[in-house]
């Protein structure tokens, strides 16, 4: 059986082959953190950890990279006297982390911050500035803009031309050849923050939305790499303009680029602008996580998503069937155990571990997890009736395929158990990135008393740092 995967430029159903059959590589775009996550957040970050569980299961090893945005016009806008950009940024991240680890998505491989990669911003800006698809505004106001006319291609993930376009309203047009050309590096402004803004060739400021991901992307997973996730609204401008920025700039970027449907309220996106979301906090402590996963996952991918009430309790009764089954079969396997260690002449009954066929085949099919569900349901109603005939042998072949898809699909305990092992790791790497970053910026600021003091204090707590050309990395010192 081959993976097929919906590619929204090709717009059409693709067999996936990856660059590296040992090692498929997924950059994902992550939350801007200018407030907490909302139950369509959650519904997209698990639509990936779906496909990206599959893919592990598929081709063993997946390097998948999930950015925060943690600067950016909201961000800072939400910032208070009492609470800076920076601090607002970090409070709302840890938000995230957690409404992700208590639906069972796994941690990222890497999950850099935006404001950790300005030099290789920077440098990407460069080339572009080089190669003639982009310029400085002439206007002295430190604004870099990507040219789109320069690029014929620009266009080529939403098909659409450029004079169909509406302008690009991410920075003052003022210094602008093109109203549909976008900001790569905005310049600094006078009511804006000092700290939030950084040097450069084109004068003080900050990147773009767009330019963060191509850079992290590069800096992660090399200048091609296999698939490109995000949400459907993100299509347009954001991915758009990744792929025109990062070929422009000569890089293969992705392969496959592949979006999630949309939660939504009587026909709506929800969205923070609309006022009509529902926080993922709220729903968490409403209902069991597991519930929750099952709701947000039993819909396909890339269809709408309309939650009520009903969902939830759909859910659970789904949920509770499967549990109930693994529970009640489970009891029977340890009998029959505890029977044929007592009867020495019973022959043991024997298994090996298979995912039925038409499981596989749903989820190669474009991750048709609902399908893929259906089997789930059919091997729990297979196992049952065996259960009442007394066929042990059936009962608990149905017992081990249950078992093996809910945890390819992490719907077991052992995978929502997983998921708080997983906050704690993204807690600890959060805190101890934080202490990083206030040691760069001591260093930077040749104050090497605070900078001994913050590294002397990881130190303290058996962490040891290693400072490279990319960065300092940290690890558990044992």
């Amino acid at each position: 059986m081959t993976l097929r995967l919906y590619d929204t430029r090709a717009q059409q159903l693709r067999d996936f082959v990856p660059l590296d059959p040992e090692n498929v590589t997924m950059y994902v775009c992550g939350p801007t953190v200018q407030s907490g996550p909302h139950i369509g957040h959650v519904r997209a970050a698990l639509s990936f950890d779906l496909l990206r569980r599959w893919l592990a299961h598929r081709f063993g090893r997946v390097t998948f990279v999930r950015n925060v945005t943690d600067i950016d016009d909201k961000v800072l806008a939400g910032a208070t006297a009492s609470e800076p950009w920076w601090a607002l940024a970090y409070r709302m991240e840890q938000q995230f982390t957690a409404a992700y680890a208590g639906v069972g998505i796994l941690a990222p491989t890497y999950e850099p911050r935006a404001t950790a990669s300005i030099p290789q911003m920077q440098e990407l800006i460069e080339t572009l500035i080089g190669r003639g698809h982009a310029y400085a505004a002439p206007d002295g106001s430190g604004d870099v803009y990507f040219d789109v006319r320069s690029w014929s291609k620009y266009g080529a993930l939403t098909h659409q031309s450029v004079d169909a376009m509406e302008a690009a309203e991410d920075a003052d047009p003022r210094g602008k050849r093109n109203p549909q050309d976008f900001a790569l590096w905005k310049g600094s402004k006078p009511d804006e923050p000092a700290d939030a803004m950084w040097s450069s060739p084109w004068g003080a400021g900050r990147p773009g939305w767009h330019i963060e991901c191509s850079a992290m992307a590069r800096r992660y997973l090399g200048s091609e790499f296999d698939i490109h996730g995000g949400g459907l609204d993100l299509r347009f401008p954001h991915h758009e303009n990744e792929l025109a920025q990062s070929t422009a700039a000569g890089e293969g970027f992705a392969q496959y680029w592949v979006h999630n449907g949309l939660v939504t309220v009587d026909g709506q996106k929800m969205s923070k602008s609309l006022d009509n979301f529902t926080l993922a906090a709220d729903v968490l402590a409403a209902h069991d996580p597991l519930v929750v996963r099952y709701a947000l996952a039993a819909a396909h991918y890339r269809s709408s998503l309309d939650l009520t009430e009903s969902s939830w309790a759909e859910a659970e009764a789904a949920l509770g069937r499967i549990h109930s089954f693994v529970e009640r079969a489970g009891r029977a396997a340890e009998r029959n155990e505890m029977r044929r260690g007592r009867d020495l002449d019973d022959e043991a009954v024997e298994y090996t571990p298979l995912i039925p066929g038409e499981f596989v085949e749903a989820m190669d099919d474009d991750l048709g997890v609902p399908q893929a569900l259906a089997v789930v349901h059919d091997r729990v109603r297979r196992g049952n009736q065996a259960l009442d005939h007394g066929d042990d042998a059936a009962a608990e072949r149905a017992l081990h395929e249950v078992r093996e898809m809910i945890q390819v699909l992490g719907l077991d305990a052992a995978s929502a158990a997983s998921g708080d092992a997983d906050a704690e790791a993204s807690a600890l790497d959060a805190l101890v990135q934080t202490m990083i970053t206030q040691r760069a910026q001591a260093r930077a600021d040749k104050d090497w008393a605070t900078a001994d003091r913050i590294r002397d204090a990881i130190a303290a707590a058996g962490i040891a740092l290693e400072d490279t050309a990319d960065g300092t990395h940290w690890s558990i010192d044992g």
